[in-house]
């Protein structure tokens, strides 16, 4: 049996003892591949380095992350376009296998929509001009998302919804539109109803993810994630298809496969 984690932030541990015992608890647990979201160019070196340390079971992605679209530079944060710059300059010296994580994010600050909208038009065009998949984020922007992805659709325009916890609909929507599903730890959450549309969902367009260090599926909720735990998610979604996880991994590897080609 092989797992696939379709998005893990496992590079955010810095102590190396730690994160080697992340890495092996992953490897035990039969989660062999880990696909790296890059979020903004201070977490580019993080990513490739752990990349470096586990070539045969990590695999970067390079994108900004809409909540580090900012347009005024701090000590935090450059100017949104500097962050393009140095992301593109990077994406053309390294094998990468999607655009991500990308997207917009209204959660937490809705007064950088336009911005955010800019980033993710350019890092779209990135993606169709590469032939690589776009890995999204979407927080309470579906409708800001859809309406994008509409104007820039072609036969090259493919990748994941990551974390997704929307309606029937707007699964729907995102499989017209030619992504799959990243299913991650909310799926566990008694009150998510997220189990009722994966019911109704062909495993044909579905991801697994953990999201670590974040949403932690049941039985770890609220503790730290990690890779290790999406064994839990796969069994989850194979007691709700009604099925074996070996044919959960099977599927959602294989799928895994198609939209990053490898």
């Amino acid at each position: 049996m092989i797992l696939t984690d379709t998005h893990t932030h496992l590079y955010y541990e810095k102590d190396s003892e730690k994160r080697s015992a992340l890495m092996q608890r992953a490897l035990e647990t039969q989660v062999s591949r880990l696909f790296l979201p890059n979020v903004n160019s201070g977490s580019i070196p993080l990513v490739l380095g752990l990349v470096n340390e586990y070539p045969q079971h990590c695999f970067p992605m390079l994108g900004l992350h809409p909540c580090d679209v900012k347009e005024i530079a701090s000590a935090e944060a450059k100017n949104y376009l500097d962050e393009l710059d140095i992301l593109k300059k990077t994406i053309a010296e390294h094998k990468i296998y999607a655009i991500g994580e990308v997207g917009i994010d209204l959660h937490w600050d809705n007064t950088t929509l336009e911005i955010q909208k800019k980033a993710f038009i350019i890092q779209i065009k990135w993606a169709k001009e590469l032939g690589l998949p776009l890995v999204i984020h979407c927080r309470e922007a579906f409708d800001e998302i859809f309406e994008i992805l509409d104007a820039e659709k072609n036969e090259k325009l493919r990748g994941i919804f990551h974390c997704f916890t929307g309606s029937a609909d707007q699964a729907k929507k995102i499989i017209d539109l030619g992504f799959y599903l990243g299913i991650g730890g909310v799926l566990t959450y008694k009150n998510s109803g997220l189990s009722r549309v994966l019911r109704d969902l062909s495993l044909e367009h579905v991801v697994l993810e953990t999201d670590s260090p974040y949403l932690a599926p049941v039985p770890h909720r609220g503790k730290p994630n990690e890779s290790s735990f999406l064994v839990h998610i796969a069994q989850a979604v194979a007691d709700i298809k009604c099925t074996s996880i070996k044919e959960v991994a099977r599927i959602t590897t294989e799928n895994s496969k198609n939209i990053f080609g490898v």
